[in-house]
């Protein structure tokens, strides 16, 4: 069995209140119930937290002893140096998710520390991004 950690970082715990325009009405826990279902075959293992330290912990964590992460480290993405030496330091891919489009919004958005050192890039795309995640990781013959 694929198993996968979902990491959310700092604000995501507003989902479904928070600026309804730019990431939907939709909380994560109950994306989180409907993705589960979607793919009854695959372990996947949530995590959120404001705290920079408590991300980084979850990753140190879940960087070996799963099989992929999808990470949404939320602002922390275009600030943390610690997070982005944190996915370096573990063996698990990593896939940065955002929600909302980036590149389409204030340009202190348009550059992430995580991208290097991540195995790719979902944007845009909404909660949906998760979802395209987990296929990339179930389409992968290592796994």
């Amino acid at each position: 069995m694929l198993r996968i950690t979902i990491i959310n970082g700092p604000n995501l715990n507003l989902l479904g209140k928070r600026e309804p325009e730019i990431y939907g009405h939709t909380s994560f826990e109950a994306y989180l119930d409907q993705l589960r279902k979607r793919f009854p075959g695959v372990d996947i293992q949530y995590f959120q937290s404001n705290e920079e330290g408590a991300l980084i912990n979850a990753l140190h964590e879940a960087g070996f002893s799963r099989d992929g992460i999808l990470l949404n480290a939320g602002g922390y993405s275009h600030t943390s140096v610690a997070l982005r030496d944190a996915v370096a330091a573990i063996p698990a891919p990593v896939v940065e998710v955002h929600i909302s489009n980036i590149f389409a919004r204030e340009s202190f958005r348009h550059h992430s520390l995580l991208s290097a050192v991540c195995k790719g890039c979902i944007c845009g795309l909404g909660l949906e991004g998760y979802a395209l995640g987990v296929q990339y990781f179930l389409a992968q013959p290592s796994v």
